[in-house]
């Protein structure tokens, strides 16, 4: 193929690529704004479950033994419980409390200007075509520290980018494919891996009493994995995502005119001093975490187990990492005179955050509902049947698997409550045909993260719309969606082509996680 042919070749499938953007970014901005249409669905939701209720099924939930039922939400019981419980569904949605007090300490730094000082330095020395990578890798190592990522990396890399030079949304995209499209792919173990862990070993001994899975059984593939993610991604956002968003006006109430080259003497002097306080307070988290028999450990002495108490005080954690920084600089470079401004600055923060919260109980009503009804439940239960129907062979059953689990995705959003639901499933059908725990654990992490960045169901989705509105007023669930998809598709495909080459190489998945079982 000739040069000129091979140039038509791209143009034609650039355009069909753009064309193809735009239909799901109109289709999706088509649709009433995201608070409404959480509303919708949950209408749609108890509609539903008032005529599947009237049905019986043959599929078995596994963690019950008994056939999975639908809950009418429109009988007189259910329509009371959900008026009983509509405050506390609201305040006890997860991400809120997250998001609010991250956002708190957050917000104090940035209006001091510590965090922009930071930027400006950090932007000397990153070479401008590493810029897109760096904040992938950062983004997806951020799963360290729980749901940090969705609260500080994602709208930093909006900042970053900015003061690059370049459109906000694409290091939203960028980071946002980090943290929850690469969500498992991980340098280091995370208590995710204990968590899943847990469930894959209790399914596995369905079928064989005496099987233990290790914490660490998907580590060495998950190293190579964050590899791949932020090559793709470093790919897919500059070659397809960045030529696109970079046509949208930037019209949104956030700006950014800061000059980002120069830093004053003054303000030089107040971020060392910022950072020594950050890096101080870092150091006396680390001593009290060392020892063994350290009150911030868990019960079996981990700091990344979920049961930790490090873990549960993330939070809190970035809150005062963030506001004791932002302090000392505001009062070292004159931008803070009084504690007032300190207080104004966290009020400005939360103002900010309104849009979120009206969105945010909408979204707290329909997850709660879709919940309750077991409606989920039965479709990923049914999905099951059916991809265990086919009598697929070994690879394709491992390719079905992850499309099973990208599908399912799109409807229940909490990893844990997907593999609790397929693990007593999946894990023994495939031990059947030889297939071992870990290899599919490894599938459906996979599938878990591919679908996570398309689909509104995810509990911080309504959330990064919200950033996207900060720069394009006129952003919805279709700009995201839209911006988003390539990673989808591109992280799919590369993702389970590595998981079949790294299987046919033979290269360990992890710490004694080996591909085959069979009955000892």
């Amino acid at each position: 193929m000739n040069t000129q042919t091979r140039t038509r070749t791209e143009v034609s499938e650039s355009r069909l690529m753009s064309g193809f953007l735009n239909a799901i970014e109109k289709a999706g901005n088509r649709l009433p704004e995201p608070a409404l249409i959480f509303f919708y669905f949950l209408l749609a939701v108890m509609g539903l479950s008032a005529v599947l209720s009237m049905m019986t099924f043959d599929v078995i939930n596994p963690m019950t033994q008994e056939a999975v039922k639908v809950n009418n939400l429109l009988s007189a019981e259910a329509l009371t419980n959900t008026l009983a419980n509509m405050v506390t569904t609201f305040t006890g949605f997860a991400p809120l409390g997250i998001v609010l007090v991250a956002m708190l300490g957050v917000g104090v730094a940035e209006s001091s200007g510590f965090i922009n000082v930071a930027l400006k330095k950090m932007l000397r020395v990153t070479p401008k075509k590493l810029l897109t990578p760096m904040l992938i890798f950062v983004a997806m190592f951020s799963h360290v520290a729980a749901d940090a990522g969705y609260v500080l990396v994602i709208p930093l890399g909006a900042i970053i980018f900015m003061s690059a030079g370049r459109h906000p949304l694409v290091g939203i995209a960028a980071a946002f494919s980090g943290v929850s499209g690469g969500f498992a792919a991980n340098m280091v173990p995370t208590g995710n891996d204990a968590l899943l862990q847990g469930f894959t070993q209790a399914a596995a001994q369905l079928l064989d009493n005496s099987y233990t899975v290790n914490t660490l059984c998907n580590l060495f593939f998950g190293i190579a994995s964050s590899i791949i993610i932020t090559l793709v991604g470093w790919w897919v956002t500059e070659r397809i995502v960045e030529p696109r968003v970079s046509k949208m006006t930037i019209d949104g109430d956030f700006k950014h005119d800061e000059d980002m080259s120069s830093v004053t003497p003054q303000e030089s002097r107040a971020f060392h001093r910022a950072s020594l306080v950050m890096l101080l307070g870092l150091a006396a988290l680390a001593a009290a975490a060392w020892p063994e028999g350290s009150m911030l450990r868990g019960t079996d002495g981990s700091l990344t187990s979920y049961s930790a108490p490090i873990m549960k005080s993330i939070v809190p954690l970035i809150f005062l990492i963030f506001i004791l920084p932002g302090i000392v600089y505001g009062f070292a470079s004159g931008t803070f005179k009084t504690g007032k401004d300190v207080i104004g600055s966290m009020n400005d923060s939360m103002s900010k955050m309104g849009s979120y919260m009206v969105m945010a109980f909408f979204c707290a009503m329909f997850i709660k509902a879709f919940s309750d009804s077991n409606i989920g439940t039965l479709f990923a239960l049914m999905g099951a049947d059916g991809l265990k129907a086919l009598e697929l062979p070994g690879q394709a059953t491992i390719i079905g698997m992850i499309v099973l689990t990208a599908v399912v995705n799109l409807l229940i959003g909490s990893a844990s409550a997907k593999w609790a639901l397929l693990s007593p499933i999946m894990v023994p059908m495939l031990m059947a045909v030889g297939i071992s725990p870990e290899l599919t654990q490894a599938a459906f992490r996979i599938g878990d993260s591919c679908t996570n960045i398309i689909t509104p169901l995810m509990v911080f989705f309504p959330l990064i719309v919200i950033y996207c509105q900060r720069y394009v007023k006129g952003a919805g669930v279709g700009t995201l969606v839209s911006m988003m998809m390539p990673y989808s598709i591109a992280f799919f495909v590369a993702w389970s082509i590595l998981l079949l080459v790294w299987w046919g190489v033979g290269l360990p998945l992890g710490v004694a996680a080996p591909y085959t079982w069979s009955p000892s």
